[in-house]
This record gives C-alpha cells, structure tokens and sequence, in this order.
C-alpha cells in the first residue's frame, strides 16, 4: 500500500465523495456570503485574463492574418515557430519572463516583477501564439479565391482583412476563447512573475494551489469549483455571440 510522503498532509478520512462534497458546500458558502478575498481573487483573475487575451488577440490576431495572406522567405519557419508557440509550458514562459524582468534583467527598469502588469505580461506570452495559430488556420481554410474576388469588387487592403475576418468568424471566435482559457487555468507562470502575493497578485489557480500545500482540500475545491464556473460563464457568453450568427 502506498503511503504519503513524509510530511505531506493526509488529505481526508471520509473518502473522495464526502470531500467532493465538502468542496462543493465550501464553494457555495463562500459565494453566497460574497467573500471578500475570494471575490478579490476571483475578480482579478478575471481582470488579468481578459486584458492579457485582448492584447494577445491584437498581436496574435494580426500575426496569424499576416501569416495566412503574405508570402515570404522563411514564412514556413515562422509558421512553424508559431504552432510550436502553441504548445509552450507556461513555467517556460514565466521562467524567461521573470528574468527579463529581474532587477539586472533586460526589462528590470520597468520594475514591474511580483505586479499584475508582469502575470499579464506572462499571460499574453501564452495566449498569442494560441489565437496566432488558430486565426492563421480559420484565415487559411477559406477559399482560395475569396480574397480576389473582393478585392475585384473594388475593396482596399484593409476592407478585404476585415472582410476575411468577417468570413473567418466562428474559428476565431474559437480562438479568443482558446486563449482565454489558456491564460486564466495556468498556474505556474503566474507564480514565478507575479509571487502570488495575497491582495495584489494572487489568482484562482496559485490560491488553489496554496490551500492543497496548506492541506486545505475543501477551500482548495472551492476556488477550483469557482474557476471552473467562471471559465463557463465567460466561455458560455463568448459560444452564444458566436453562435448566434452562425451561418444556416
């Protein structure tokens, strides 16, 4: 029989259900009563999420249309770069971040280490090269000939980009929420650059992992239990905006 590790917390006696349970009565209390910490934590994640997916659908948004329309040497190299971008670790991510950010690092005047501004930094870094891809496949899947036959009615450079956007909707819609819930479930670069400091850069998913080092299981399924109701209620607004105009 396997034994937790020495000095490990035993995490419960009643089972998995009654902690499941226990969990999900603790979540309920602490939005019920409007919590006070929670509420901070679970609004800031939500700020820091969307204002790190706005950025990176502007960067990552223009980049994979770019990609998708342009033709130049090393476009393949790039492309690849991005799909590869796709799949970066999060720790990765907030391992280079903190050392530009460090105060000898190339960005360390900014001074902006263990601040919101650096877990959003942190966070456009993941999403861009997710809404980037994307955006590059849902440009690259219309018909070959669209975009000449807009251009044929006369439309500038900029109304034939945003015209293909308008065709490309659904999948970047896709995108948007592809990087939003790439953003706000990582943990582990919010931690290296944003220190999870209580009332200034503490999120759902460092908070959850705190209270399981804690041996806090109940409050540790509640703020999970929050995330993922948040992640649905953003995920469920942005589905019904897409598919409300989906083609018939």
């Amino acid at each position: 029989m396997l034994l937790p590790a020495p000095g490990f917390p035993v995490p419960f006696h009643g089972g998995v259900l009654s902690l499941i349970w226990e969990g999900i009565k603790k979540a309920a209390e602490l939005l019920w009563t409007l919590d006070p910490e929670v509420l901070g934590i679970t609004l800031f994640s939500l700020k820091v999420s969307i204002l790190a997916t706005g950025v990176s659908l502007a960067i990552g948004g223009a980049t994979g249309m770019a990609l998708a329309l342009a033709r130049f040497p090393g476009r393949r190299l790039v492309i690849s770069l991005v799909n590869t971008g796709m799949g970066l670790p999060p720790v990765v991510v907030g391992l280079f971040v903190t050392i530009l950010l460090w105060r000898n690092g190339p960005l360390g005047f900014l001074d902006i280490l263990y601040t919101p501004s650096a877990i959003i930094l942190a966070q456009t870094v993941i999403a861009t090269p997710i809404i980037a891809g994307i955006s590059l496949a849902a440009i690259q899947q219309l018909p070959p000939d669209l975009r000449l036959q807009i251009l044929s009615l006369g439309a500038s450079r900029w109304q034939t980009v945003l015209w293909l956007a308008r065709e490309a909707r659904l999948p970047l819609m896709a995108a948007v929420m592809a990087g939003f819930g790439g953003v706000i479930s990582e943990v582990g670069a919010s931690i290296m650059v944003g220190g999870n400091i209580k009332g200034s850069t503490r999120v759902l998913t460092t908070a959850t992992v705190m209270e399981t080092g804690k041996g806090n299981f109940d409050t540790a399924i509640a703020l999970s239990l929050i995330l993922m109701v948040l992640m649905f209620a953003v995920n469920g607004a942005l589905t019904h905006i897409q598919q409300r105009d989906r083609p018939r």
